[in-house]
């Protein structure tokens, strides 16, 4: 967890100076496991976060604000009774352990003053809120734990406070690291990186790891194996961290996986260059609102991705399953013109075939004179009557051709409109253009529609993607199929031009005409837009189609985004992200 003992003190340092002597106005309970504290500090209004949750315990300000429910839980009104209007007195953190003190002065109804002290334990599935009074009896706290739970340490109203058990490591402050860095030599049970996270109180697993590679020592090596120069090349390196820690020389930064930088991989205090791309920050508040922030969309978005993935992908094995059992009936009425003819040469040769005959040897006078054919007759049926059951089959045969030919093209269309849709998910970027796609599956039937509030506000719809071109021409790029359908049919003029990958899902582009024509390079910086937003983004060589919006029509009854075409013409483009990124407007 990157909340270690380090970015403790730089967090609580940092609150200090901007909350010390500020005045709390409003606590909120959104979260079962977190609170909100509006408070007024130095002319500004903040808004501090306190969270026990088991997966991203932590203390910050933040700039966002979550639902408050109607009615506040218990935890919340004890909060607001004590704590209302009260004067934040400091906030204070011992021996680099993950657990926060904020003294608060408050004064009761009767008027009578009091401090009270609000504990947030940072310690995982543990972590805790706790509110206390002067002599450190406990008033309430946000996760009760009872001698069933833990008979080592009960939080209970009305029990005395007593601070989790210290770790028996070193603290920071006076720590002899060749001491430590000399015993290790002797240690053949546990990396290199475990050891020292064991012996060195408020280091997370994140900053040993980085201390190791500083040295050019692998994290999991065993510190027996080590040589002992490269063992000692961690003295100076260990002593430089440490000393940056004592002093508080902290450089907040969040870790990424990508040059990119846009999935938070973690966030320090301290530089870690070594683990990913690093992206530094004046205050380590918001990287980590920042960061828990990014994460909580991410995982947001991702989820509800999911959500529609698992529909889509549903839906496509449907539909191809579909196309086979249709290809497979094609399959079975492919000699339909043998059954045909079977029926003609029968009736042509009928005063020749004896009755009761098994089969008839005649003539195919289709393919020439001396051409003849076996044909199985049915025994019990009368020449005439073979004949007609020829017929019959052939006019069965001929319409399931037909109909089935009807639906492949409706279960290929469906396939086409699936895959659009599925590309458009990968491509969104934010919870509302998600939200757009799940509105269209649902207005489709893909997805079952909930419930919904008739009073509640509706979203304002998002707008395509702009670019523009090198020569001044503005593009457009739709988000998703209604987009698509609204910016082709609706937004664009008739003689605005049109781009899109050929028999590729993807979007519409439109190039925006000023009284010029539109240059060459411009259609060409357009078709790469077009590729980019496809399915084909990854791949080289992809034929854009291109033609006057007039020219695009959208059958009647078609699905979102799916329209037809005629005198276009065709680029062959390879996408590129520099391109795109250049063009960018907004």
């Amino acid at each position: 967890m990157p909340f270690d003992g380090i970015v403790t003190k730089c967090a609580v340092e940092e609150l200090s100076s901007k909350l010390t002597n500020g005045r709390i106005e409003k606590i909120f309970q959104p979260e079962n496991d977190e609170i909100y504290v509006s408070i007024r500090a130095n002319g500004e209004n903040l808004r501090l976060v306190l969270s026990s949750s088991a997966n991203y315990p932590r203390i910050h300000l933040t700039d966002t604000l979550k639902e408050n429910p109607s009615n506040p839980p218990l935890f919340c009104m004890i909060l607001r009774k004590h704590l209302s209007g009260g004067r934040i007195i400091s906030f204070n953190f011992n021996d680099y352990e993950r657990i926060v003190q904020i003294k608060i002065e408050s004064t009761s109804e009767l008027g009578d003053s009091s401090i009270k002290t609000l504990i947030i334990e940072i310690m995982g599935r543990h972590s805790n809120i706790i509110l206390v009074n002067s002599d450190y009896k406990i008033i309430d706290s946000i996760k009760h734990v009872d001698n069933d739970i833990s008979r080592v340490r009960e939080i209970m109203p009305a029990r005395e406070y007593s601070p989790p058990p210290s770790q028996d490591k070193l603290s920071v402050d006076f720590i002899d690291t060749k001491a430590l860095i000399e015993k290790a030599s002797d240690v053949d049970n546990i990396s290199i990186e475990k050891y020292i996270l064991n012996n060195i109180k408020g280091f997370s697993p994140l900053i040993c790891k980085q201390i190791c590679m500083d040295c050019d020592i692998e994290p999991n090596s065993i510190p027996s194996d080590l040589k002992t120069a490269l063992l000692y090349k961690l003295i100076p390196i260990l002593d430089s961290y440490i000393k940056d820690i004592r002093e508080s020389n902290f450089k907040p930064c969040i870790l990424y996986k990508d040059p990119n930088m846009q999935d938070p991989l973690d966030f320090y205090c301290l530089p870690v260059s070594r683990l990913g791309y690093i992206k530094y920050f004046d205050s380590i508040n918001f990287v980590i609102n920042e960061f828990y922030f990014s994460k909580d969309l991410f995982e947001r978005q991702k989820q509800k991705k999911s959500d529609i993935v698992k529909v889509l992908n549903n839906s496509l094995d449907r539909c191809n399953k579909k196309l086979g059992i249709q290809q497979e009936k094609l399959r079975d009425v492919s000699d339909r013109e043998n059954l045909r003819l079977f029926g003609e040469l029968i009736t042509a040769n009928i005063h020749s075939i004896p009755k009761k005959s098994k089969e008839a040897l005649v003539n195919n006078y289709y393919i020439s004179e001396s051409e003849f054919i076996k044909i199985p007759l049915d025994e019990n049926l009368s020449p005439q009557a073979n004949a007609q059951r020829y017929f019959k089959k052939y006019t069965k045969a001929k319409r399931a051709f037909l109909y089935t030919n009807k639906q492949i093209k409706i279960t290929l269309s469906e396939l086409n409109y699936l895959e659009s849709v599925q590309q458009m998910l990968e491509n969104s970027n934010t919870i509302d253009e998600i939200n757009e796609i799940r509105d269209e599956l649902i207005e489709q039937g893909y997805i079952n529609s909930r419930k919904k509030n008739t009073g509640k506000k509706k979203n304002v719809p998002s707008k395509p993607l702009h670019f523009r071109s090198s020569g001044g021409f503005d593009i457009y790029v739709g988000k998703n199929n209604h987009q698509n359908d609204t910016l082709t049919l609706k937004s664009a003029s008739a003689n605005d031009l049109w781009l899109h990958t050929r028999n590729i899902p993807g979007s519409h582009v439109i190039i925006k005409k000023l009284q010029a024509n539109i240059p060459e390079s411009t259609i060409l910086e357009a078709a790469v837009l077009a590729a980019y937003h496809s399915k084909a983004a990854n791949s080289s060589n992809v034929p854009v189609d291109y033609t006057i919006v007039k020219n695009v029509k959208k059958p009647s009854g078609a699905k979102p985004g799916m329209v037809i075409y005629n005198s276009f013409r065709t680029i062959i483009v390879t996408p590129d992200k520099n391109t795109v990124s250049k063009l960018s407007v907004d």
